[in-house]
């Protein structure tokens, strides 16, 4: 009997080949989408569990209030860390100080790599769990050790082995390798490690960094931490919270006190999904997507079904005489039921197939655009048991209306013709259809407005100007030690028009300060001012717009003393008439410039107050402006070319200020990519269903179109009755969709500080697309029907 009920669905489906097609790719894209969407979750959840001690694992942070509004950060206070390592052992196994990744020089013989590295105190290896491959976990012991990735030992020494291989961090500090450990997944928050040096080698690369272990100002450490079996993480937050407080009382600093700093610990399970603090509470972060993400696979997954059910229903409609033949014939309705259910899962079944061949080609262009490393789950049980049960579930969802309803018929109404559908019966499926444009056209919708944003945000005024524009991070002192002539060299060769040094780059502010002080300042306002060291050829380096005063200069030796601000800061001052005023910052300082703001942090954000003084430490960055009227390559080679002649250790690295730049709406656009390409999919799943829709239409009324044409109707006025029904099924899915969007993308925006408004030609763009798409779809099947001969759909009548 089996036997018989996968022969009779196999001719079915050999027999209407296109509905087969349309539903079995339909479904099966749907599948794919949301298997595509299933990875990217369970990539998002696992994040960080490769590490074994995840569930104890925490991070040491704090909340401070300025003027109001409370902000959250992960730098911490050196002192702090001392702290919880000697007076809070009951609670924390471990408390590991740790700088913020960066990148230095590795050089191995003739070797000279630029790679992320950390320095952290010597427990990290064991309290994060690294697979060694080579050495142990204590090899950080030694303070002149240090601990290489497994693709960094690779790089550096072929085949041959690296422990005990002598290296170089940034031409001065000599370390031996103790261990190799394996590279860490790219859903990890140090995914980015290629090695680990001592906290103890640190402490000697300056020496400032000896009396910052007693500063409890200074904000420029990460403190990882793992509490010990049984400790509470809200008790052991709330015994350290007024740490730092108390630290700062006790050494007469009220600037920081008056800051209010409060202590916590995040645990690591919401590092990567709960990253976002707003006014001191945990509100959100990447979980936001990990929900965007589900909601549009199960729709999109839904849109498949829907057209799985529509087809499925519309064109079981048809078998009536069919069954009422088999009924006769002695056929149970059981035996029907199950006939049914058979082709129904028969057809699911290759659908999946195909989703998992689908979801092989598309995996490498997805992982590219999403920025992961993901594989299908083929050893995890719980994907093939959500394949399987998805599977099952729409076979017999999508078989149960033929199944049961049309079972149920009598034989003998069938067989004299006298069975009728209702006109109530095609009702579902345009409720179906109508939701079906629901989700594309709210899809539609979301990323136009995500595409926007993204579009918007970059044709901010940045106060400066990008192109040709190249900063090199600076790891010696070589640079900036022969600086002047460098600089003339560099000029001679006619390969840049200026060149400056500076304490952070363009496109960051690496460097802040809230004892600032001004005539008329408030004394209960809070300051927090970017400052930003140059050398005076930075604004024309860069580009920036002087609007009142001048430039620093080096004409002028009281420019020692001299500074200039931007428009944020001159307005967060209130000053009417800045140049001439003093603001004071340990000594006074003359205001002799202002400067249009320059988007130097987050774009989406307003731009932070900044003071810009003459530098008189050994600068981060060496900005660069290429000439115009020289080829990049060209340039490129000759600025190498001198770098290498003044500091032939190092690598000549260098960033394009422009693309450092866009690495701000990476997220965004990663997002807006993804959203867009499922979008794309949802649109064809919905049209494939019209199609198929259109087509079964035609065909159900093939002779109502041929006794219309004898009538004298012409094709223009039949395309318009058969396409009627469909453009009025969009327009409601719209007036639903419009409201929905709107709610939602206006909820989004509203994140960002600055950002784009919802415009009334999104809408009605995205509905003349929805009815133009609609129309195109169904055409075909219309036109057909209304070119095709009367006399062949009448000549039974």
């Amino acid at each position: 009997m089996i036997k018989n009920y996968l022969k009779i669905a196999w001719r079915s489906l050999f027999k209407n080949k296109a509905h087969s097609f349309i539903n079995i790719t339909g479904l099966s894209v749907g599948m794919a989408v949301a298997i595509l969407i299933g990875l990217w979750i369970w990539d998002e959840l696992s994040y960080d569990k490769y590490h074994r001690n995840y569930d104890s694992i925490v991070q040491v942070m704090q909340h401070q209030t300025f003027n109001g509004d409370i902000g959250t950060q992960q730098s911490i206070p050196m002192p702090l860390g001392y702290k919880l390592r000697e007076d809070y052992k009951g609670d924390f196994k471990y408390a590991v100080l740790s700088t913020f990744p960066d990148q230095f020089i590795i050089a191995a013989g003739d070797k000279r790599l630029s790679q992320t590295g950390y320095f952290m105190q010597p427990e990290a290896p064991e309290m994060l769990t690294l697979k060694m491959l080579k050495g142990s976990r204590g090899g950080l012991k030694d303070p002149s050790s240090i601990l290489l990735s497994a693709s960094l030992a690779q790089s550096l020494f072929g085949n041959a082995d690296p422990v005990n291989q002598v290296l170089k961090i940034d031409n001065k500090l000599n370390v031996k390798v103790t261990g190799v450990y394996e590279d860490l997944p790219r859903n990890t928050t140090f995914n980015d490690m290629a090695f680990i040096a001592p906290w103890d080698l640190y402490l000697t690369t300056d020496p400032y960094l000896k009396i910052a272990r007693d500063r409890w100002g200074n904000n420029s450490w990460q403190i990882i931490a793992q509490l010990r079996p049984g400790a509470d993480i809200n008790n052991v937050s709330a015994k350290i919270k007024n740490l730092k407080l108390d630290g700062l009382a006790a050494q007469g600093d009220k600037l920081g006190v008056s800051f209010k700093a409060a202590i916590f610990l995040q645990p690591m399970r919401k590092w990567h999904l709960y990253s976002e603090f707003k006014n001191g509470i945990n509100t959100s972060g990447a979980i936001e997507f990990v929900w965007m993400f589900g909601i549009i696979g199960v729709f999109v997954l839904l849109l498949a079904c829907i057209n799985f059910m529509n087809l499925s229903t519309a064109r079981s409609e048809k078998r009536a005489k069919e069954v009422g033949i088999r009924k006769t014939v002695g056929s149970l309705r059981s035996q029907l039921i199950g006939q049914f259910f058979g082709e129904s899962l028969m057809v699911t079944a290759f659908a999946f197939l195909l989703s998992i061949v689908i979801v092989l080609l598309i995996l490498p262009w997805f992982n590219q655009v999403a920025d992961k490393q993901m594989s299908v789950l083929w050893g995890n049980p719980l994907f093939w048991v959500l394949g399987l049960a998805f599977t099952l579930l729409t076979g017999v969802i999508a078989g149960s209306y033929p199944a049961f309803y049309l079972s149920s018929f009598q034989p003998v109404k069938v067989l004299k013709g006298t069975f009728k559908a209702g006109r109530l019966a095609a009702l579902p499926r345009k409720i179906l259809v109508v939701l079906q444009f629901t989700v594309s056209v709210t899809l539609i919708i979301g990323t136009i407005v995500v595409f926007r944003q993204v579009q918007y945000t970059k044709n901010r005024p940045v106060g400066y100007s990008r192109s040709g524009l190249i900063q090199v991070e600076m790891k010696t002192l070589e640079i900036h030690n022969h600086f002047t002539a460098v600089r003339n060299d560099l000029l001679q060769s006619g390969a840049v028009s200026e060149v400056a040094e500076s304490g952070s780059p363009v496109t960051g502010v690496w460097s802040d300060n809230a004892d600032i002080n001004w005539k008329g300042k408030d004394p209960k306002l809070q300051a927090d001012f970017g400052t930003i060291p140059i050398t005076p050829e930075f604004g024309k380096t860069v580009g920036w717009k002087v609007t009142d005063g001048r430039d620093l200069s080096r004409s002028f030796l009281t420019d020692s003393t001299a500074i200039v601000v931007n428009e944020a800061a001159v307005k967060f001052m209130n000053m009417k008439n800045p140049i001439g005023e003093t603001v004071k910052w340990g000594k006074n300082y003359t205001i002799v410039g202002v400067v249009k703001d320059l988007v130097m942090d987050s774009p989406y954000d307003p731009v932070t107050p900044a003071l810009f003084y003459l530098l008189t430490r050994p600068g981060n960055i060496t900005n660069i402006r290429i000439n115009p009227k020289m080829g990049t390559r060209e340039a490129l080679d000759k600025i190498g070319a001198i770098f290498k002649q003044y500091d032939p250790a190092s690598p000549f690295d260098y960033k394009f200020t422009d693309a450092e730049y866009a690495k701000k709406f990476a997220d965004e656009e990663r997002i807006g990519k993804l959203a867009g390409f499922f979008t794309i999919l949802a649109i064809f799943i919905s049209c494939m269903g019209l199609f198929g829709m259109a087509s079964f239409m035609a065909e159900q009324r093939i002779k109502e179109i041929g006794v219309r044409k004898v009538l004298g109707a012409s094709v223009l006025s039949l395309w318009r009755l058969m396409s009627k029904d469909f453009v009025v099924l969009v327009v409601i899915s719209m007036f639903i969709a419009m409201p929905i969007a709107l709610y939602f993308m206006h909820g989004w925006l509203l994140k960002y500080k600055y950002h784009s408004e919802l415009s009334w030609w999104i809408f009605a763009g995205t509905a003349a697309g929805a009815i133009i798409i609609t129309l195109l779809t169904v055409s075909f099947q219309s036109i057909k029907a209304a070119l095709a001969n009367p006399v062949k759909s009448l000549k039974t009548e």
